[in-house]
C-alpha cells in the first residue's frame, strides 16, 4: 500500500506536466528542419544534456507526421535506465543553438530504453494511421502544425553521474513521414475561336468545383472526364505519385466532326460526290449523313456515314487477298 501511495503523486505531477506549459534551461544543439522533398531527414549530435529544435518545412500538404531515430553508442547500454527523453511543443520562443531558457508542454516523457536504436513518430494530422510497436513509439494525441517546432531533449535522471556517460553522443535523426497522396494542377488550353467557353470537368466522378485549386489525391490512376456542350466530350486516365505535383494539361478541342481517309495510292476518294485530297489531312463535317466513296477503275465502293458531334472517324478501304483451303 505505501508503495501505492508513493506511485500515484509522482504520476499525477508528471501527468501535470504534460497538461501545463513547464519552464526549463537546455542546451540547443541546433535545429532539424523536416519537409517532404527531403525523405533522407537531417541529423544532429546531442550529449546527455543536450536538446534538439525540430520545424517544418513551409509546404505540409503531404506531412502525415515526423519520425525521430535516435542511435545511441555501444556504451549506452550499461547505463540503461539513466537518461529520460522528453518532447516539447508550444515552445515560448524562438530556438537557437546554445544554452536557452524556454517553455513548453510535453508531447512525450518516457524513460531512454536500453537499446541502440530507438524511433518515436509523431503524428501532425488526423487520420495519420501511425501505431505503436515494439519498434515504434508514438505519442498520444496529435502535435498541430501550428505548434512547431518541437524540442527534443534528455534530462539525466541519476546522481553521480560517471565521466563515460558525462561524454556520451547520440545522434538524432529527423525525417518526414509521408501521406499516400499528390497533387494535380489543372491547365486548360483552349482553341483559339473558342476561347473561356463553360465545361463540366469531373475526377473520380466527383464534380471540380474550381479548377484553378491544386487538388490532394491519393497515389495511383485516377480517372478524368470532361463534359461541354462547346468542347469535345474527353474521358482520360492519370497517375499521382506519392508527394508530387502533377502539371495536367487539358487540350480542349472544337467539337466539330472530322474524318480522315484511308486507301490505297491509286484510289480517287469522294465525299458527298466531291474529291478528297489526301493532302488536306482531317475534313471537318457537320453532324448527320454523309456518303464517302472510293474509287480504283471499275471498281467503286459506296458508304454511308452517321457522323456525330465531337468525334473523330476513319474511313479506310482496305484491300486484302484472302486464301482457303478446299477439300
Amino acid at each position: 500500500m505505501p508503495r501505492i501511495r508513493l506511485f500515484v503523486p509522482i504520476f499525477l505531477f508528471f501527468l501535470a506536466l504534460r497538461i501545463y506549459p513547464e519552464s526549463f534551461r537546455t542546451l540547443v544543439a541546433g535545429d532539424l528542419e523536416v519537409s517532404f522533398d527531403r525523405a533522407g531527414g537531417s541529423s544532429v549530435s546531442l550529449g546527455i544534456n543536450g536538446a534538439a529544435a525540430i520545424s517544418l518545412g513551409a509546404d505540409r500538404r503531404f506531412l502525415r507526421g515526423i519520425e525521430l531515430e535516435l542511435s545511441a553508442p555501444q556504451a549506452w547500454l550499461s547505463y540503461q535506465g539513466s537518461l529520460v527523453i522528453v518532447i516539447y511543443n508550444d515552445l515560448n520562443r524562438q530556438v537557437a543553438a546554445g544554452v536557452a531558457d524556454l517553455e513548453g508542454t510535453q508531447v512525450l516523457f518516457e524513460p531512454l530504453p536500453g537499446k541502440l536504436q530507438n524511433v518515436y513518430q509523431i503524428p501532425i494530422r488526423p487520420a495519420h494511421g501511425l501505431r505503436t510497436t515494439p519498434y515504434v513509439t508514438v505519442p498520444a494525441g496529435i502535435v498541430r502544425p501550428a505548434s512547431f517546432p518541437i524540442l527534443f531533449r534528455f534530462i539525466p535522471v541519476v546522481k553521480g553521474l560517471t565521466a563515460e556517460l558525462e561524454n556520451m553522443v547520440f545522434q538524432l535523426t529527423a525525417r518526414p513521414i509521408l501521406s499516400d497522396e499528390g497533387a494535380v494542377r489543372l491547365v486548360p488550353r483552349y482553341p483559339p475561336q473558342l476561347r473561356s467557353r463553360p465545361f463540366t470537368l469531373l475526377i473520380d466522378d466527383v464534380l471540380i468545383e474550381n479548377i484553378n485549386d491544386e487538388l490532394i489525391l491519393r497515389e495511383g490512376e485516377h480517372h478524368l472526364v470532361v463534359l461541354s456542350e462547346d468542347y469535345r466530350n474527353e474521358s482520360r486516365r492519370f497517375v499521382i505519385e506519392r508527394a508530387k505535383t502533377l502539371e495536367l494539361i487539358i487540350e480542349l478541342q472544337d467539337p466539330t466532326p472530322l474524318i480522315i481517309f484511308e486507301g490505297p495510292e491509286n484510289a480517287s476518294i469522294f465525299l458527298n460526290n466531291a474529291p478528297v485530297s489526301r493532302a488536306r489531312g482531317p475534313i471537318q463535317v457537320e453532324p448527320g449523313t454523309h456518303e464517302a466513296k472510293f474509287q480504283i477503275g471499275d471498281y467503286t465502293v459506296i458508304k454511308t456515314l452517321n457522323i456525330q458531334r465531337g468525334k473523330t472517324y476513319r474511313v479506310a478501304l482496305d484491300i486484302d487477298l484472302t486464301v482457303h483451303e478446299v477439300d
